[in-house]
């Protein structure tokens, strides 16, 4: 049953990956994110992300950012594999999105990091 609601949930993000992300999205990303448990600094990281990316602070490929505002459209959005008013189970699919788009960011969440250091982004 488990993997049945991530299979659900995989297929709602690839639906959500194409949608068009706003200010507003962003602003209740983050009211969201505390409802994420353990993956409430990585999905922050995402924002932060998305946010320098938007504001050309940022460069990343098209792909990898697809990623991310698919990610945070699925947390955002009331429908989702388990919808997030019931309480606790409505956010582990979330989170489990979140983990999952991470796990696919690995080397952009490096480049991120070093660039939160330096100042410096360079596109792969």
């Amino acid at each position: 049953m488990k993997k049945n609601y991530f299979n659900r949930a995989l297929l709602l993000f690839n639906t959500f990956k194409n949608r068009k992300l706003t200010n507003e999205d962003i602003e209740i990303a983050e009211g969201k994110a505390q409802h994420l448990d353990g993956k409430t600094n990585e999905f922050k990281l995402l924002i932060s992300m998305i946010k320098d990316t938007f504001s050309g602070r940022y460069k990343m490929n098209k792909w990898n950012m697809s990623i991310i505002v698919g990610t945070i459209v699925y947390v955002i959005s009331p429908i989702d594999a388990i919808p997030d008013i019931i309480p606790v189970l409505g956010w582990l699919d979330d989170a489990s999105i979140v983990g999952f788009a991470i796990s696919k960011l690995a080397d952009e969440v490096d480049r991120y990091r070093k660039f939160q250091k330096t100042g410096i982004s360079t596109v792969n």
